[in-house]
């Protein structure tokens, strides 16, 4: 699944352009290093030729949305976890040269809590109104 997809990404060394944020709660996204590291034809340092099914930024944008993350402003440089790696590295502003920083947070993805990644549900029309309505929505 893509919250799945995401955990082993913010986990991989070889992958700098998506990384905890610096309490470990938060995502933090380096959009042209992601575009050019994981969409872009070619495989990555992650040593995958194709990790999504898309080449488009705004989808992985879609489905963390889909999935509940909710973007944050992008806090001061040097909030992440371990160094900032890459051309980036000069600012973590939105309007970086090298391209904008995401900051994401879901209450379910957390730096040493894998175990939460099953209750991370698609939030499609029905599922929201089960969680609305206090019903458990099965995991896919």
């Amino acid at each position: 699944t893509f919250p799945a997809k995401l955990w082993l990404l913010v986990n991989d060394p070889r992958v700098r352009s998506v990384r905890w944020d610096g309490s470990g709660e938060g995502l933090l996204i380096d959009q042209a290093l992601f575009e050019r590291e994981l969409l872009g034809g070619t495989p990555g340092s992650a040593g995958e030729a194709e990790i999504f099914k898309t080449k488009n930024f705004g989808s992985i944008i879609r489905q963390l949305n889909l999935y509940g993350f909710h973007k944050l402003p992008v806090a001061p440089s040097g909030s992440a976890v371990g160094p900032r790696v890459g051309p980036a590295a000069a600012g973590n502003s939105p309007n970086n040269p090298d391209g904008p920083q995401h900051h994401f947070w879901n209450p379910h993805f957390r730096h040493s809590r894998p175990d939460l990644l099953v209750r991370i549900k698609r939030l499609t029309k029905a599922n929201r109104e089960k969680l609305d309505a206090g019903l458990k929505v099965p995991s896919r």
